[in-house]
């Protein structure tokens, strides 16, 4: 159907399949727009909009068959083997009973079905308990409980104190003041800390009214349903007015709500269209190179067994023109196999059953069980568990173990996972002065240790106890008044995000997004300006112990395209100021002129901080007059009720108030490095795996965290650092890294050498080798930026692939991923990603196998990997011990299973030439059945009994550089070992048939064996005799001419 609405020119296009069953799945839809109306079930249906029933179950009763039956033979082993069945019920061909087919094939069909129906029938049970949830909606005028199935978009529902949300619902009141609820979304992103929401000013008067609830009409067009979980447009048209809508006015399906005794809200999307539902689809695939590996030996084994069938059928065509139109007397054959051409095409597919066990049936069952066993071992290994958080290793994906024994590259993030993202304020530089330092009396810098005297907070009954600071020249400050340093700490405790939770009297909790802004405004806290509460309007701060509430007028929101976050607030004598703080690059080209001097200090400060590992930020403020604000907040307004290019016109509006700023100051921070990371980075290196850092921080702080963890060393030959702002710079320094790299050589310095060796390189050679020393790669957002570009990403990565640690800095969640599939792309090379962070996901996803670290900014990351565990260090043991483990298993018993199944099936293929190519078969079909299924279940069984035991993970720990294992099919094709498997298979199978051919029928000859000797010896006699009596008949008739001869000259 197609509806246009004037003049909004809204339009929506869909086509809905009907729904019988009432699961209110869409078959297509292309909506542009969405609009619902409030209380109007009969206008909303109009559009066929889904409802809130879910579905994730694939089958039901009547489908299950024939669906989970048609996905098992689009495997093409599946497929194959019911060919075969189907050629052994035909009685020309088949010398085998159909129950070597069909035994082992319907054991997998059977264990396969089984494992879908038991995760289906979990899935069933999942839908139905969210389904028959109860839900209280607002029909005819009064509250009733409904079922969650039922809710549709347009209804009006209650929500209370802990419940979940029912659907994606426009927030209209609740209990609290301003309209403002209480969520926690740990369903959708995994963060447990409560976010605030508000409704509108408008809606929120409607309170707990039902009447006026009831009476609602109002009309929201929005956009449609997608996956974003934190952006949301739409327009409220209500009472001839225009609201702007954006996600705080929205609470989502999955959300809890928490501290609101109730709230209502008007559903928007429903069901399958909501944005939890939207975000539930199939992740990405991920293959093994075992994986890849076995299809191609499968393909190859086919083409062998083609070849046997053909050199058997070959064989056979043969025979029957030569011999076996002899034995036709005692086998009678139909007429129709008269031809020997077409008794060997019988032959060949004859052959093609009885040799198809070299093709192997239950390879994959038996592979998934093995690594399904490999998964357990890691749950259950307990010095992967962290008792400080009750965190054991978790295997999220089961078919990828036998990866981690091959890993090339990692890709790590650096806050939160080499690092605690445990944030505390350590130092900080305010209007060009240095805070933080400890000095002696004769003022020289000193350590800090046990034996310094922190500050004293008693006076401030509100600090943090945890809280420590040994510079007792800033609270001296303080004290004295300093108008600068009020302004900082002022600035620290109204510029953020911080939900306040006062739990008992004196007792101030803070409820934070991000550990950054839970220090710094803890920071401000203890030193005298302490955040007490905040409403949609206010924000209500304790500045030395004198309560002010400054008016909150704007929030111009943080991300990381701005990396900045400011707020405009207005102070009790009217004064309205903006208040900015980000990062210091962004900042310092939105300063005044006149900010020239301090901005050189402050930047001196910034990187004597970066040098010692501390995450910095910097401060601005600007002071505003009431008619530009005035006019400012027109514009964005304007942007903020536009429909189209709503983000790119609120970041106009921002860029247009952020600048000509103040410098304040800027902030330390420090992150310390996790337990165990230098060990653990020294141990996978010494494996020869790579180590990329890929980190949004300044080059400073990563560099200094990259020594601490002996990435970076004094002992290296050269740290290459791009730094370049175009294209032409980049290229420039890639290219020198370049030559420096090769110039050591003396038969690399010759230009001509240099290009066939890196075209070598691009073949995939291996250029490690001619590279002697250790280098390092330093390159900046800006720089990679230009080096991923078509035209120099080969460049880039010859380069960084030759260096032992590369370190990218700045680097957006895109860029992550894209180094990655660089390095996939180009490398061909197994890789790994390991974060902790929602800005992680990307470059977890696009590696091969991706782990999330379940640390400090929730549970995003671990959500999106294929394994998880709560510290960095357990990554040495999940490779080196885990990984090696299932490579080792797992190649081990692909040649014994390959060993078997040739073993057996060449004895037939031997066979053939003694029985005249019949296609009869040497062992019993039944026999043979029993004992692979036997030799199937018993080698997994036996594989996890004793290599269990055998095998010690201390070795692999202790010397890690001794066990290289990473492999591939051209490495593993490339091994002696496996051709050497190969022929001796091929000889084990000929030996028996020379001992019998060659000794049995001299040394103990049977009847049968003497009349064939016999008949033997008289085919070679045979043609004796009738030489001889040719000679006598010769010799006869000269004897008769001689006789004529002699009476004619008698004569």
């Amino acid at each position: 159907m197609c509806k246009c609405w004037l003049p909004s020119k809204w339009y929506h296009l869909s086509a809905v399949m009907n729904d019988d069953e009432g699961d209110g799945h869409q078959g297509i839809s292309m909506e542009e727009e969405r609009r619902v109306k409030a209380n109007d079930p009969e206008h909303n249906e109009k559009f066929q909009y889904a409802n809130n029933r879910i579905k994730t179950s694939k089958y039901n009763i009547l489908t299950f068959l024939p669906v989970n039956l048609f996905e098992q033979f689009q495997r093409v082993a599946n497929a194959y083997f019911l060919s075969l069945l189907i050629l052994q019920l035909i009685p020309e061909i088949s010398s085998l009973s159909w129950f070597t087919t069909i035994v082992p094939l319907m054991m997998v069909f059977t264990i396969t079905a089984v494992k879908d129906a038991t995760d289906d029938c979990f899935r069933h049970k999942s839908d139905n308990q969210v389904n028959n949830r109860q839900a209280e909606v607002l029909i005819g005028g009064r509250l009733q409980n409904e079922k969650w199935m039922n809710v549709r978009p347009g209804d009006v529902i209650k929500l209370e104190n802990n419940t979940f949300v029912a659907a994606d619902v426009l927030l209209l009141s609740s209990s609290e003041p301003h309209g403002l609820c209480y969520i926690e979304t740990a369903e959708l992103d995994g963060e447990t800390n409560l976010k605030v929401h508000q409704a509108l000013p408008d809606t929120s008067e409607l309170g707990a009214d039902i009447r006026r609830l009831a009476e609602f009409d109002g009309v929201v067009v929005c956009e449609p349903p997608n996956n974003k979980l934190d952006t949301f447009t739409g327009v409220l048209f209500w009472k001839d007015n225009r609201y702007s809508l954006n996600n705080e006015k929205m609470l989502l399906r999955g959300c809890v709500l928490r501290n609101t005794e109730w709230c209502f809200g008007m559903v928007i999307f429903a069901g399958p269209d909501t944005k939890l539902m939207q975000n539930s689809g199939r992740t990405k695939f991920k293959r093994t190179s075992i994986d890849r590996l076995m299809n191609t030996l499968v393909l190859w084994i086919f083409g062998f067994l083609v070849c046997m069938g053909i050199i058997l059928a070959v064989g056979n065509s043969i025979w029957e023109h030569q011999v076996g139109a002899h034995f036709r007397i005692y086998l009678y054959w139909n007429e129709v196999v008269n031809s020997s051409v077409f008794s060997g095409f019988l032959t060949f597919w004859s052959y093609i059953i009885i040799l198809n066990s070299v093709v192997p049936i239950s390879l994959y069952v038996s592979v998934e069980v093995i690594r399904l066993g490999h998964s357990y071992f890691i749950n259950w290994d307990r010095k992967m568990y962290y008792p400080k958080k009750d965190t054991p290793a978790e295997v999220r994906t089961t078919t990828l173990n036998e990866e981690l024994g091959q890993i090339e590259y990692i890709f790590s993030d650096k806050t939160g996972t080499i690092t605690q993202n445990i944030m505390t304020f350590n130092k900080c530089s305010i209007n060009g002065k240095a805070y933080g330092d400890v000095y002696d009396d004769f003022g020289r810098k000193t350590g800090i240790n046990e034996k310094t005297v922190p500050v004293d907070f008693s006076f401030n009954p509100l600090a943090d106890r945890k809280f420590q600071f040994y510079d007792h020249s800033l609270i001296e400050s303080i004290k004295l008044g300093d108008a600068m340093v009020h302004e900082f700490f002022r600035l620290l405790s109204l510029c953020h995000t911080v939900m306040p939770e006062e739990k008992n009297a004196g007792e101030l909790i803070y409820q934070v997004q991000s550990p950054d802004e839970g220090a710094l405004v803890t920071a401000a806290r203890n030193f005298g300006f302490i955040f007490k509460s905040r409403t949609p309007e206010t924000i209500t701060v304790e500045e030395m112990g004198k309560l002010v509430t400054y008016q909150l007028l704007a929030i111009l929101d943080f991300n990381n395209i701005r990396k900045r976050m400011s707020v405009i607030v207005q102070s009790p004598d009217g004064q309205i100021k903006l208040y900015c703080k980000g990062a210091d690059t962004i900042l310092f080209e939105r300063l005044h002129p006149s900010n020239e001097e301090l901005m050189s200090l402050t930047s001196d400060h910034l990187e004597e901080f970066a040098g010692e590992g501390l995450r910095t930020l910097a401060l601005a403020y600007k002071n505003l007059t009431e008619e530009h604000f005035k006019e400012w907040f027109k514009i964005l307004q304007e942007a903020n009720t536009s429909l189209d290019s709503r983000n790119e016109y609120l970041a106009a509006a921002y860029e247009e108030i952020e600048k000509d700023m103040m410098l304040l100051g800027a902030t330390a921070i420090e992150d310390k490095l996790q337990e165990g990371v230098t060990e653990t980075i020294a141990s996978l290196s010494l494996a020869n795996i790579k180590i990329w850092v890929l980190t949004g921080d300044k080059q400073e702080t990563a560099m200094n965290i990259g020594y601490s963890c002996h990435m970076l060393t004094d002992t290296m030959n050269e740290i290459f650092v791009v730094a370049g702002h175009t294209v032409k710079e980049v290229r420039e320094e890639l290219r020198k890294a370049k030559e420096h790299l090769f110039g050591q050589n003396k038969d690399l310095s010759n230009g001509h050498v240099f290009c066939e060796k890196m075209q070598e390189s691009k073949q995939g050679s291996v250029l490690e080798e001619t590279v002697t020393g250790d280098y390092a790669l330093v390159i900046n957002g800006h720089s990679l930026a230009h080096a991923l570009e078509a035209d120099l990403e080969n460049e880039f990565v010859e380069v960084a692939c030759l260096c032992k640690t590369v370190i990218c800095c700045r680097v957006t969640p895109l860029q992550k991923a894209q180094v990655v599939e660089l390095v996939k792309k180009h490398r061909k090379a197994v890789t790994l990603a390991i974060g902790d962070g929602a800005n992680d996901i990307s470059m977890i996803k696009s590696a091969h196998i991706g782990i999330g670290i379940s640390g400090e900014e929730g549970m995003q990351a671990v959500l999106a990997s294929d394994y998880s565990f709560a510290q960095f260090r357990y990554l040495k043991r999940l490779l080196l011990v885990h990984g090696r483990w299932s490579y080792f298993r797992m190649c081990k018993f692909l040649c014994y299973f390959f060993y078997k199944n040739f073993a057996f099936t060449l004895v037939h293929f031997w066979f053939g030439f003694f029985c005249g190519f019949s296609a009869q078969i040497v062992l019993d079909t039944s026999y043979w059945t029993a004992i692979n299924r036997f030799f199937i279940l018993g080698s997994i069984a036996v594989y996890f009994a004793i290599l269990f035991a055998m095998h010690s993970d201390g070795i692999f720990v202790i010397f890690p550089n001794h066990f290289p294992f990473v492999g591939n099919s051209r490495n593993s094709l490339g091994q002696i070992s496996v051709w050497l498997v190969i022929l001796l298979t091929t000889v084990i199978s000929v030996m028996p048939v020379i001992t019998f051919r060659f000794l049995k029928e001299d040394l103990n000859p049977t009847q049968t064996d003497q009349v064939r000797k016999l008949q033997k010896v008289r085919r070679k006699q045979k043609p004796l005799q009738n030489y001889m009596r040719r000679v006598y008949r010769t010799q006869e008739d000269l004897h008769m001419l001689f006789l004529i001869k002699r009476a004619l000259g008698n004569l």
